[in-house]
């Protein structure tokens, strides 16, 4: 019998998948399937993209825990991590472990975690202990002010806002000098605080360079547009 020409056998050779592509397939089917031993091996993986598709596969069967987040914040690559924190949103509240790991990723060197981070904390905020959540607010305060990174501190003034404790009032007025985009930010994020300080600020909204700043404080003040 005639052997297959090279050039068929390598074509042979690269149509299959390897090891990484077959586990990933076989952790995103099993979602599909309900199969949480497949999930968890595919998220055990060394492959940060195999990884992130088990995590996947476990919410989609709705078998992810508040413990397989905090691994996951605690030691997966960058692409894990924020996928991660994304679903800490949502998560059950009250999970102090899962709590303290999102605090410790707002300072994550990857700026999309961090951002993640933020936001899950705004909405898990509600379910803290009021000391915890008065930390939340002090690192998310410092954060909206020394971040590098604009688009992390425009999350950190929108999970201030959302959580409307009166410490992060001084840090969503300090950024209303910020650049344009998370000057808007901390105007819609005013409206949390039942504060004359805060009606103060939304009125220096009224004359920022920004055309939409001025139109946020507008509707929230209940005037006029200009």
């Amino acid at each position: 019998m005639r052997s297959d020409p090279p050039t068929e056998r390598i074509a042979g050779r690269a149509a299959q998948p390897d090891e990484a592509t077959a586990r990933r397939r076989a952790g995103a089917i099993a979602g599909h399937r309900a199969d949480e031993a497949q999930a968890r091996l595919a998220l055990g993986a060394d492959d940060e993209r195999t990884a992130t598709t088990g995590l996947g596969a476990l919410v989609r069967m709705g078998a992810v825990s508040a413990g397989d987040l905090e691994r996951a914040l605690a030691t997966g690559g960058p692409g894990l991590r924020r996928r991660a924190a994304e679903l800490a949103a949502a998560a059950v509240p009250g999970d102090a472990g899962l709590d303290a790991a999102l605090v410790h990723a707002l300072s994550d060197g990857d700026p999309l975690v961090a951002e993640a981070a933020c936001f899950a904390l705004g909405e898990r905020a509600q379910g803290m202990e009021t000391a915890q959540v008065s930390g939340v607010v002090g690192h998310l305060s410092s954060l909206s002010a020394q971040h590098r990174e604009p688009h992390v501190r425009e999350a950190a003034v929108a999970a201030l806002g959302a959580i409307g404790h009166p410490g992060g009032l001084p840090a969503v007025l300090a950024a209303l000098g910020d650049r344009p985009t998370i000057r808007r930010r901390a105007a819609v994020a005013l409206a949390a605080f039942d504060d004359d300080d805060a009606e103060a600020g939304l009125r220096r909204c009224l004359t920022d360079r920004d055309w939409q700043v001025r139109s946020v404080a507008e509707t929230l003040l209940d005037l006029p547009p200009t």
